[in-house]
């Protein structure tokens, strides 16, 4: 599950500030209990521990069922999710200025991959599934999602920058996950990003998520399909290459090419990868984020 710093999340941020809930959210890690073991476990009531049940049940933390129990019915409790990610507001750079471009997940200029694929549009799949060919379908330009195991997509972006223009920072900010038949959310893939052929770094997405529908899924995709993804920024600087902030490489923007009137964004999972978990991209249509991929060059200006 992702959350955001805003008060949309603060039932979640309330139901973790709790050193009983969390020593639930503990033991429910380690398997499913009811409330008469929680509460033994805890040394408390049953009613107290209801009550902090019922608070991380609002919150999508943890889920319960009833069975029947040799006592009348019993609630089991158990974990909804097994990862929490929290989202900050982006950071700024007011001093510079900046070119943006939003890259449709469709608008691909070249890709080579292989099955489990396929692409859909915010209503229906496009062609076939798992038949690398219809990549080259006419209707993917709509596409909003895409998905492969191995391989590579390829955009092209132009570059806006004029003769004066400075670039200081190239920012790419997407929504991916790995990619998993059933989808699997402890399922990492290594996943590699180029930029005009140059490979700047390799970062790990955790997995394929289908915990909670997307906000922005369609009611028509499949609750077992992909869900939604990470929003991850990654930025190349004068130093180095970072991924929210973390460096996973000292490729820096001297390295690439800003003489050419077109950039090119190739995401990959390379084959000789530890993890080749493969890959899925989410469009405005589908995930968490009202969003395309995103391109922001920040630039200084010279006389």
């Amino acid at each position: 599950m992702e959350v955001h710093t805003t008060t949309d999340s603060l039932a979640i941020f309330e139901a973790l500030a709790s050193d009983t809930r969390l020593k639930i959210v503990n033991l429910l890690s380690e398997k499913e209990r009811n409330i008469k073991e929680l509460a033994a476990e805890l040394y408390m009531s049953s009613a107290i521990v209801t009550r902090h049940i019922k608070q991380l049940e609002e919150a999508n933390i943890i889920k319960t069922k009833r069975l029947p129990g040799k006592a009348g019915s019993q609630k089991i409790c158990s974990l909804a999710i097994d990862q929490l990610f929290i989202r900050f507001p982006r950071v700024l750079y007011p001093e510079y200025e900046q070119h943006r471009t939003d890259i449709k997940v469709g608008h691909f200029t070249d890709f080579n991959v292989e099955p489990t694929c396929g692409l859909a549009t915010k209503n229906d799949y496009v062609g076939n599934l798992d038949d690398p060919k219809h990549f080259m379908n006419a209707d993917r330009m709509d596409a909003d999602i895409l998905w492969f195991s191995k391989g590579f997509v390829e955009y092209k972006f132009p570059n806006l920058l004029t003769q004066n223009e400075r670039p200081e920072l190239l920012e790419i900010s997407l929504e991916i996950s790995s990619e998993f038949p059933v989808s699997n959310n402890n399922w990492p893939s290594d996943i590699s990003f180029y930029i005009n052929d140059v490979c700047v770094g390799t970062w790990t997405v955790p997995g394929n998520f289908s915990d909670v529908r997307g906000r922005q899924t369609p009611n028509w995709w499949p609750k077992d399909n992909s869900q939604y993804g990470l929003l991850k920024i990654l930025r190349i600087n004068n130093k180095e290459t970072l991924i929210d902030g973390e460096s996973i490489s000292e490729v820096n923007l001297s390295q690439l090419d800003f003489d050419q009137p077109l950039m090119k964004l190739k995401i990959a999972v390379d084959e000789d990868s530890k993890h080749v978990g493969g890959l899925t991209l989410f469009g405005k249509s589908f995930g968490n984020h009202n969003q395309d991929i995103q391109s922001t060059v920040y630039y200084s200006t010279h006389e």
